[in-house]
């Protein structure tokens, strides 16, 4: 019998190589030849989406006759490492304007048959390279071609690559087959089927059929998440540029574009508060995501940050103008400080800003306030702020950076008296329904308000359709789906998702992994072995805290042997403390905590450390640097940069984010373990999955996190709204030329 299962096994096993082998040797080429079309059609794309973004410049340029001005436009441009060179030809047919490395070879006109369809593949002696001709024309008038070249050596390398691993698929295809089919045929000698009548009877051994096996299948999620994260990335790179947003590219466009060598920026809180304490005047930064974003902007450009002055000594601090230049230390912009009273403070802050639109936004089972006196208080201090920033503004042209729910009427009443100045809003946190948003009673007067932006910025493309949705619901505007633009008052309002993110830390000086981990374990009290989560947030009820806790309270009654062994670290900045709901919710939290520690610690470390006070950046770093897992569990949250700040702090490439799905930043981090923070079985099991995970695991899911959040940083995110206001204020320079030249014709024509 055991000779008759052998011979069977090779008379599988050898056709089945044949058949393989010949697969292998037929697709090969075929993979070849579509790997081609579908880099040439990339590059196509890739071309035209250059060509289009160069044509006004161009243009401007040409007209201009500024040879320095095409030459600086081409250069720039063929700084993309694919791009090798770039030409612009006259209508006679003869180069005019090339950077360097311009292939001699290539012609200005097209060398084929007329009428037949353009050749983009040339043969070079350096290569196979790509050509795409575009046709400049201005105000109708053919002006020349614009010719792109592109190297195109990148695609036989991964044409060799595609090969090499097609001819493995293949091999280990075949090992596999193999090793089933030796398998199947050992069944047969031992009795197959008696086995398979012990399957379907549920006879089976725990190691076979228990849920124990199941990690068996995790190398195959592990592949599967790895493709889709590759096919992610590279669709992200096509759409961005290619190089890396820093400090200096962010000054540059600034300077380029915007011709403005400042940015006026306009928030409620304030990115440095001076406080008195026993020992002197004490500065610090608050505990805030906006500050975290925007605050690294404001160093690269410089210019006025403009927010409301709550510090205890912040008075003392400022000049007869009210400003004062931060960083303390290494000043790089000015902070403008605004003064409110406490009947103010109280209505716009409290009353309408945080008892009104925060919950009426994030839909968090809390029931929005909205009173009349608040209402007018949050009308107020807009008008306020608004004269501030145009006090502030040197010039009729400003670039101001209107942050968040705080501000919704002032970029309406900025246009009002600075009609030319480009106004960037950005709503930090979600937009609802209409349904929704339709209950707020003054929510025309918001959406007029935010609608004087230039740009309004959202963290996803789903807070976008919402807003849009909403506008089209309560106003007479014109909204264009495809271009996602609204025309309102005879002004235009570009809408947009610009995900938020961090400040890459490129010098980082953060103490080492192993230092933070001992520190911060003696600071708590826990053995050095002793297994860390840690949530950091503001004490508030979107954040999901309650919620956290339960989680952690079921792990441990599904997995006892955790207990003594693991603590939750929560470190929570007290937020609007003088509301009922937020008082009620900090009693809640201390409750819960207290009763699952009653219940678990049994002398030993409590499973749920409660840190309720304000901590600086350094002691966060430490704690993201210390822990093992960080649980991100919101119940509602436009973006939560606390996941990227936790994946920016591990350099050790270890730790596991733990990441709500009803967080912006799930949509970007989609290697964290994603969860629903009202199922609270599945989060005890997510947290224990997350203590457990092999650290293989840990550092792939780690490294692509990063990796994303490298090039994905701060100053790409203002990068790119800069980019699209610059494009609409030269789309109404040149709408005001249009009309400039136009009027007199139609005069004449009517006289």
């Amino acid at each position: 019998m055991r000779m008759g299962g052998a011979v069977f096994g090779l008379k599988f096993i050898i056709p089945l190589a044949i058949v393989l082998g010949l697969s292998a040797y037929a697709v090969v080429p075929l993979v070849d030849d579509l790997t081609l079309r579908w880099f040439v059609k990339d590059l196509d794309i890739r071309s035209s989406l250059l060509a289009n973004t160069l044509q006004e410049p161009l243009q401007e340029s040409i007209a201009e006759r500024s040879r320095r001005k095409v030459v600086s436009l081409l250069d720039r441009a063929a700084r993309d490492e694919r791009l090798l060179a770039l030409a612009f030809c006259g209508p006679d047919g003869n180069v005019q304007y090339k950077t360097s490395g311009w292939p001699a070879a290539v012609e200005c006109r097209d060398p084929q048959v007329e009428g037949a369809a353009p050749q983009p593949l040339v043969k070079l002696l350096q290569g196979p390279v790509h050509v795409k001709r575009s046709r400049i024309e201005r105000d109708g008038d053919y002006m020349g071609d614009l010719i792109l070249v592109h190297d195109m050596s990148f695609i036989e390398r991964r044409s060799a690559d595609t090969r090499k691993y097609v001819v493995v698929l293949f091999a280990i295809l075949g090992i596999v087959i193999s090793m089933i089919t030796v398998f199947i045929a050992w069944l047969s000698w031992r009795g197959w089927i008696t086995a398979m009548k012990g399957l379907l009877r549920g006879e089976l051994t725990p190691q076979l059929g228990s849920s124990n096996s199941s990690p068996a299948v995790q190398p195959l999620l592990s592949d599967l998440r790895a493709l889709v994260h590759e096919l992610n990335l590279e669709r992200r790179q096509q759409v961005g540029s290619g190089q890396t947003w820093t400090p200096e590219r962010l000054r540059e466009l600034l300077r380029d574009e915007l011709a403005g060598d400042e940015i006026l920026v306009l928030s409620n809180r304030e990115p440095y508060i001076h406080q008195r304490t026993a020992d002197g005047i004490e500065v610090s930064r608050p505990a805030s995501g906006l500050v975290t974003a925007v605050e690294p902007v404001m160093r690269a450009c410089s210019g006025t940050w403009i927010a409301h002055g709550a510090g205890s000594a912040d008075r003392e601090t400022v000049d007869k103008n009210d400003r004062v230049q931060v960083p303390p230390g290494q000043p790089s912009y000015m902070l403008r400080r605004v003064w409110l009273s406490k009947k103010e403070e109280q209505g716009y802050y409290y009353g309408f800003a945080n008892e009104g639109l925060w919950p009426l936004c994030h839909i968090a089972h809390v029931r929005p306030v909205f009173r009349v006196t608040d209402w007018e208080e949050y009308v107020a201090v807009n008008r306020r702020f608004a004269d501030t920033v145009v006090a502030e503004a040197r010039t009729d042209n400003p670039v101001v950076m209107v942050q968040d729910y705080h501000f919704a009427l002032v970029p309406a009443m900025v246009r009002e008296r600075l009609p030319k100045a480009t106004i960037l809003t950005f709503w930090h946190i979600p937009w609802p329904n209409p349904e929704s948003f339709g209950i707020c009673p003054w929510r025309e007067e918001i959406l007029k308000g935010l609608l004087g932006s230039t740009i309004l910025g959202f963290h996803t493309a789903f807070h976008c359709k919402n807003f849009m949705e909403t506008v089209e619901r309560y106003l007479e505007a014109r909204i264009e789906q495809e271009a996602s633009m609204i025309s309102f008052g005879g002004k235009l309002t570009q809408v947009e998702a610009y995900p938020i993110s961090i400040a890459w830390p490129e010098d980082d000086r953060s103490p080492s992994i192993e230092h933070c981990k001992l520190e911060v374990r003696r600071l708590n009290a826990l053995p050095a072995t002793h297994r860390i989560a840690v949530g950091v947030d503001r004490l508030d009820y979107t954040k999901g805290i309650l919620e956290r806790f339960q989680a952690v309270e079921r792990m441990l009654e599904l997995h006892p042997e955790m207990i003594g062994k693991f603590s939750l670290i929560t470190i929570a900045a007290p937020s609007r403390s003088s509301l009922d709901e937020y008082q009620n919710f900090e009693a809640r939290v201390r409750a819960l905590a207290q009763r699952i520690n009653s219940r678990f610690s049994d002398g030993g470390p409590a499973p749920i450390i409660l840190r309720i006070a304000h901590h600086d950046h350094d002691e966060v770093q430490r704690y993201y640097r210390a822990a093992e897992v960080c649980m991100v569990t919101s119940l509602h949250d436009g973006m939560n940069l606390v996941a990227k700040e936790y994946a920016a702090a591990r350099d050790d490439e270890r730790g596991v984010l733990m990441l709500s799905q009803f967080t912006g930043a799930a949509r970007e981090l989609a290697e964290a373990l994603i969860v629903n923070p009202y199922h609270i079985e599945q989060g005890a099991e997510t947290l224990y999955r997350a203590l457990t995970m092999p650290e293989a695991e840990q550092r792939e899911r780690m490294r692509s996190m990063r990796a994303l959040l490298k090039d994905f940083n701060i100053y790409r995110w203002a990068g790119r709204m800069l980019n699209d206001a610059a494009r609409l204020r030269r789309r109404e320079r040149i709408q005001a030329k249009i009309h400039q030249h136009s009027e007199p014709a139609l005069l004449k024509r009517v006289v």
